[in-house]
């Protein structure tokens, strides 16, 4: 069994900044959603990838601010997230760890 090692507190005003991209994040994908449907299947899928990946870092953003990855953590995941968007990355979007 692993044992959780906690993160130093953060200043409020990282953690609000962190919650506010978050949101911004979610707002995009909530106002690009509704389109779906009306594209050919092809862009379709392309772009349901697309809003997925900001999902996944909308979710990292609110995983900073609760203070369960750090910094660093979730600038990789933006760099992930970037290069997937770009189409540029092979990595997978599941990554389990310690032999999970």
């Amino acid at each position: 069994m692993r044992i959780a090692k906690f993160l130093p507190r953060m200043p409020r005003w990282r953690r609000a900044h962190a919650l506010r991209a978050a949101q911004v994040l979610d707002e995009v994908v909530d106002s690009q959603a509704g389109s779906l449907p009306r594209l050919p299947e092809d862009l379709r899928r392309r772009h349901a990838d697309h809003l997925a990946e900001l999902v996944l870092l909308a979710q990292a953003y609110r995983h900073y601010a609760a203070g369960w990855i750090t910094r660093q953590e979730l600038e990789r995941c933006g760099r992930i997230a970037v290069q997937r968007l770009e189409g540029d990355c092979c990595v997978p979007l599941v990554q389990l760890a310690d032999g999970e």
